[in-house]
Parts: C-alpha cells; structure tokens; sequence
C-alpha cells in the first residue's frame, strides 16, 4: 500500500508529486485540438475504454465518463464511474503504472469503483457528500493550486464549488485539456438539492474562465465530447439568466423529485423549485 505511516502532507508531496512551481504549458491552439480529438460516435451503453492519445483513455460508463492518465511513474484513475465496481481492473488493463485514484467530486455516479481502493484523493469539502454518497477509504485532500507530477505529465487542481461543496476542475497543463468534472458541459447540469449552490457554480464558471488561455478543450464528465472553452461563458450567461428570474423553466419529474429544468440551446440546468 502507498500510503503506510506517512502524514497527507507527506503523501501529496512525495507519492504523488505535488509541485510549488509552475510548469509552462504548451501551445496547440483550439482549432487544431477540434480538428484532432476523437469525437463521439453514438450512445455507448457500457463501460468502454476509448483511447484519446497513447497516455490518455477515456472510460464511457452510459450516461457518464471517467478518465485514465498516465505520465511515466504513475498512472492517476479521474473518478471510478457509475456502473463499474471494476474500474481499478479496467485501468489496470490498460497501464501497468501504480494505478491512484481522484474524485472531481463525490456524486453517486464518480464513485463507483472507489472500494477497490484504500486512498483517494479529493477536496476535503466534498467529505459530507462522499459519506453520504456510501464513499469509503481514507480521503488524501487536494486544494486548489496543487500540482500532481505523474511523471512528465502534471496536473494543476482548481477548486470548483458549486455543482457539489468540493467540486474540482484539474487542468493537464502540457497537453491543454481542462478535466471539469460536471461543471462544463452541454447536458443538464444538477444544481438542486443539498450540496448544489447555484451563485457558487456561478462564481466558479467565472475563475474557471480566467484560465480558458491554457487549455484548448474540456473533457466532460456527461454531455458530448469534447467540448471547448466558448462554452463556459454561455453557461454563465445562463446562470445568471435563471438567477435574476430571466429564465423559463419547466417543471420536471427527476427520481421521483420535482424539480426546475432551464433548457437553453447549449445545456441545461436542473434546480430547486423556486419558492412559492
């Protein structure tokens, strides 16, 4: 086990490589990233590896997506899906790497296959919501400006409340991809709820914008993939629209719930019904 007799600090520094001094990113250009990455192809109904580069896989669990990069020294598994206990054996198939485990955030559908693990790394705000969620094992905290050195391959972690209490964005700084969780995407977004906070996710959108000059694209975890930073300010546009009442919202039978739907033609937004 990685993790035996050593402190979080000690494991964040010296397991899994987080750095204090930025690394320059390079320079591809959002054009030529959409000209390159593989799109989808149809509905994928169980869980399938897809290769994105030849150290990059995203997993296609139904309606939602995990993902496996691998730098030289180690390999780090981006959430564990909704439907796949098995997504250690699934990542373990394709890296032979020292295989670790993050959490964009805790919902029911990231989680999945977090047993097969002793440690994970999250947010140590999304704790109440991974508990509640049924989330085992020792939580290893990520804050906002951590970095994790793969191996030639680091990851800048963003905090991104909002969506949940301790929702991250991890931005793969030499490749340009922005990994945003559920926060960006155009599929209907849950901001209803216990844990959501729609002036939060707002805020979030805005500080996730002040860094669209250093990825060419988002890899979602639901909703089509990929997609692109031009995004981001319509959903706060959005946002802002059913903040301020400016929006028409349906009201919509969700697992027995009702809730608000705000369908506009990029995503949507499902929230609590507003108060009577």
């Amino acid at each position: 086990m990685f993790f035996r007799n050593c402190t979080a600090t000690a494991v964040l520094c010296a397991v899994f490589g987080i750095l204090l001094c930025p690394v320059p990113a390079g320079a591809q250009g959002t054009e030529a990233v959409k000209n390159s990455l593989p799109k989808d192809k149809g509905r994928i109904t169980m869980a399938e590896p897809i290769r994105i580069d030849g150290k990059t896989w995203r997993i296609e669990d139904g309606g939602v997506r995990f993902f496996l990069l691998c730098g030289s020294e180690k390999a780090l598994l981006l959430d564990s899906g909704m439907n796949t206990p098995n997504a250690r054996e699934i990542a373990q198939g394709l890296t032979d790497l020292p295989l670790i485990l993050m959490n964009t955030h805790a919902d029911r559908d990231h989680i999945s296959g977090n047993r097969a693990f002793d440690e994970v790394m999250m947010s140590p705000a999304e704790t109440e919501n991974y508990h509640a969620n049924g989330g085992t094992g020792k939580i290893i905290p990520v804050r906002d400006g951590n970095r994790i050195d793969l191996g030639g391959r680091t990851l800048l972690i963003l905090d991104n409340p909002g969506h949940t209490p301790g929702s991250i964005a991890v931005l793969d700084e030499s490749r340009r991809v922005l990994y945003a969780g559920d926060s960006i995407q155009d599929g209907n977004i849950y901001l209803f709820g216990k844990f959501r906070n729609v002036p939060l996710y707002a805020e979030s959108l805005a500080r996730l914008l002040k860094f669209a000059d250093r990825f060419d694209a988002v890899f979602p975890c639901h909703g089509t993939f990929p997609v692109y930073p031009d995004l981001i300010p319509r959903l706060i546009e959005g946002t802002d629209a059913v903040m301020h009442g400016k929006a028409q919202g349906t009201p919509t039978d969700l697992h027995g719930r009702t809730v608000m739907l705000y369908r506009f033609p990029f995503a949507g937004f499902l929230c609590d019904m507003p108060a009577q």
